[in-house]
C-alpha cells in the first residue's frame, strides 16, 4: 500500500516507534535512527529478567519496531548529521519525540527540516505539548490525566494499565494526523507540520469517563472491572472450573436473556437502573448460578442466546487461539528471531 513512502523515524520508547511500524508493515521504507552514543532506542536493555543480557535487543524493542532499517548515528557529528539530511531529503515523513529544546539544538525542527524537503510531512510527538518539557513516560501521563485515580479497586491504592495505553493511543492519534496529512499533500502537494502530545491523546481518551464529570460532575471512583452507567458489565464471576467469566449486558433485551438461561426473577432487575442501584444483590444471584457449570457450559449456552461475555485469559491462552495467530508478524532483526502483534488490520 505504501511501498513508494519514506519515513525517517527519530522516536524512541514506544509511541513514535509504533507509528514508524504501523507504515512499515504496509510497504514504507521506514529508517529508524538511533542514537550511537546511548547504543540506541533506550528500550533494548528494557529486558525481562529471564532475556539474554548478550543479546542487543529485548522482547519490548521487538514490539515496537518491524521491518525498519536501523541506522546508528551520533547527530552531533557533522558527518553523522549530513547522512541524515540525506535521507530527509529523499523522505516523505519524518516521526520525531525529541523536547523542542533538544530539536532546536540537534537542528531537528520542522523549520530547519523543510529547508531541505519543503513538502516535508513532520510529525511531532511531545508529552505535554507546546512550553512543557518535563519527561513524560506513559506511566506520568496515566496519573496526570485521570486514569490511574479510577483504575484499580476501592479503597486501595491507584493502578496503572500493564499496557502503555496512553502510548498506544497516542500512536494511533499520531497515524490518524499523518494520514490525513498525506490526503492533504495529494491535494496540494504541501507538506505539513503536525502536533501531537501524549497529553492531548489521554485526554481525548477519556470518553464518557470525562463526560461524566464534565456534565454531571461525577468524579469516577475505582470500581475494579465494573462499569459506573451498566450492570452487569464487567463484572466477574467464578464458574465450576474455577474460570472467570466477565459479562457486558448492554440493553435489557440481553438482560433478559441471561435471566432466563439463568432461571433468575426479572422483576426487581428488569431496567438498567434498577440493575446499577442494585448491583450487589444481582452479583450474588448470577455468582449462585455460575458457579455451578464449567466455563465450557456458559460459553455454549451464552453464544446461543447472544448474551456479551468474555473468559478472562492469561497470555499463553491469548494466543493459542487461532484467531490470535493470524496477527502475528515474525522478523529476523540482528541475527534474532522476533515474534509481534501486528498493527495495521487493513
Amino acid at each position: 500500500m505504501f511501498k513508494n513512502l519514506k519515513v525517517v523515524e527519530l522516536a524512541s520508547v514506544l509511541a513514535g516507534p509504533l507509528t514508524g511500524t504501523f507504515f512499515a508493515e504496509l510497504g514504507a521504507q521506514v529508517i529508524k535512527i538511533e542514537n550511537k552514543l546511548t547504543n540506541g532506542d533506550v528500550t533494548r536493555t528494557w529486558k525481562l529478567p529471564t532475556e539474554s543480557k548478550e543479546r542487543a535487543i529485548s522482547a519490548y524493542y521487538c514490539a515496537a519496531n518491524f521491518n525498519k532499517e536501523s541506522l546508528l548515528l551520533n547527530i552531533t557529528d557533522s558527518s553523522d548529521y549530513e547522512i541524515l539530511i540525506s535521507h530527509i531529503k529523499d523522505a516523505d515523513i519524518v516521526i520525531t519525540n525529541y523536547k523542542p529544546s533538544t530539536a532546536r539544538k540537534l537542528k531537528l525542527t520542522y523549520d530547519d527540516l523543510k529547508q531541505h524537503k519543503p513538502s516535508l510531512i513532520f510529525a511531532e510527538l511531545t508529552g505535554f505539548g507546546d512550553g512543557d518539557s518535563r519527561p513524560a513516560f506513559d506511566v506520568v501521563l496515566q496519573a496526570e490525566t485521570g486514569f490511574m485515580f479510577m483504575n484499580g479497586e476501592p479503597n486501595r491504592n491507584p493502578v496503572k494499565m500493564p499496557v502503555a495505553l496512553i502510548d498506544v493511543l497516542a500512536a494511533h492519534h499520531l497515524k490518524e494526523a499523518i494520514l490525513c496529512a498525506i490526503i492533504n499533500k495529494l491535494n496540494t502537494g504541501k507538506g505539513k507540520h503536525i502536533k501531537i502530545s501524549l497529553y492531548q491523546s489521554a485526554l481525548a481518551s477519556l470518553a464518557n469517563q470525562a463526560t461524566n464529570w464534565l456534565m454531571e460532575n461525577h468524579i469516577p471512583q475505582p470500581m475494579g472491572t465494573q462499569h459506573p452507567n451498566i450492570a452487569p458489565y464487567g463484572d466477574m464471576y467464578k464458574t465450576k472450573d474455577g474460570k472467570l467469566l466477565v459479562l457486558a449486558i448492554g440493553s435489557d433485551k440481553q438482560f433478559e436473556n441471561l435471566c432466563i438461561l439463568l432461571k433468575i426473577e426479572l422483576d426487581e432487575f428488569r431496567t438498567n437502573d434498577q440493575r446499577v442501584a442494585k448491583r450487589e444483590a444481582l452479583n450474588r444471584k448470577i455468582s449462585e448460578y455460575m458457579i455451578q457449570k464449567t466455563s465450557n457450559y456458559w460459553v455454549s449456552h451464552l453464544d446461543k442466546r447472544n448474551i456479551p461475555y468474555g473468559i478472562v485469559k492469561n497470555m499463553q491462552e491469548v494466543f493459542e487461539d487461532r484467531k490470535a495467530q493470524k496477527m502475528l508478524l515474525h522478523e529476523d532483526i540482528e541475527g534474532i528471531e522476533t515474534v509481534r502483534v501486528k498493527t495495521s488490520l487493513v
